[in-house]
């Protein structure tokens, strides 16, 4: 665990309106043929299919397990990164995937809302991690992070790192709670300097989940902590990203605020399940010209 805190008063402030501009001239950018199919096939290698619902059956997670690695029976394209699920799934991600390449990422630390002890967290996170997980999604506790405990967040982040082992930690910081694009950014520059490996916007069950804005200010907390570390760290927008023209919109973002050595699923991703389909409809579209029917894409 890490013994040097994050010292929250040196993470600049934020031009709201300054921000948004900046995002929006992103979605001006008009990508064509072969550098568009490029794009289109690259987002489906960076989504992390995921099933997080209460009614979550082993036979829901076999099938979307299946679809990750199978995800068009005719057309040339990559598998998604990840398949992320509950702890007490990871068992069955892991034997459905096989030898697939998809890894299984699984969400803990009482996620989504973060609201139990450390001794809970850290055992959710073992939980996983033992059942075979590659990647833990966690969750911050907003509430300590509105109270100012920011030593508490930043411990609990370390804590939580050390617990994975080998597992690749995501920290979730639910942006929609934090109110404000400067509680974002500092709420990022903890979770790097805790240890994250990714920072995520979103749980997904809350609105409004990730955006273009929000997710420029934190990539462009990553560059930041690049530029004075020489470290890289992902980033991974999650929650209301579902067409093929946004997931290019913001690869393009990506691509232009860090560079071409994030452009990959070890770097990025995109939490979107319905994103899949959206981007193999757009590939048909360009191998066959026509548009396929919705009804020839699984919905899990």
């Amino acid at each position: 665990m890490s013994s040097l805190k994050y010292d929250i008063s040196r993470s600049p402030s934020i031009d709201q309106l300054g921000l948004i501009e900046r995002a929006n001239k992103f979605k001006t950018r008009s990508i064509k043929k072969e550098a568009k199919i490029e794009g289109l096939k690259l987002a489906l290698n960076m989504i992390d299919l995921t099933t997080l619902e209460g009614k979550d059956t082993e036979g829901k997670v076999k099938q979307l397990c299946y679809k990750a690695s199978h995800l068009h029976e005719s057309m040339d394209v990559p598998n998604v990164a990840a398949v992320c699920v509950y702890p007490n799934m990871v068992a069955i991600a892991k034997k459905a995937l096989g030898d697939s390449g998809v890894k299984v990422a699984s969400v803990a630390t009482a996620f989504p809302s973060g609201m139990s002890n450390l001794d809970v967290k850290l055992a959710d996170t073992k939980m996983a991690v033992d059942a075979g997980a590659d990647e833990i999604d966690m969750v911050i506790s907003r509430g300590k992070f509105h109270q100012g405990e920011y030593d508490f967040v930043f411990d609990e982040i370390a804590k939580v790192k050390e617990a994975c082992g080998n597992a690749r930690l995501k920290v979730i910081l639910e942006t929609g709670e934090l109110g404000t694009p400067d509680q974002v950014r500092r709420a990022s520059d903890l979770a790097i300097h805790a240890g994250a490996d990714f920072i995520k916007t979103s749980t997904g069950k809350i609105s409004p989940a990730a955006t273009m804005p929000i997710t420029l200010l934190m990539l462009e907390a990553i560059r930041d902590h690049y530029y004075t570390t020489g470290k890289m760290v992902g980033m991974k927008p999650a929650g209301g990203i579902s067409d093929a023209k946004t997931a290019l919109q913001y690869l393009v973002m990506l691509r232009e605020t860090l560079g071409q050595a994030w452009m990959s699923n070890e770097w990025f991703r995109f939490g979107a399940s319905r994103l899949a389909n959206d981007v193999l409809m757009q590939l048909a579209k360009q191998e066959s010209g026509a548009y396929q029917s919705a009804d020839y894409f699984s919905k899990d």
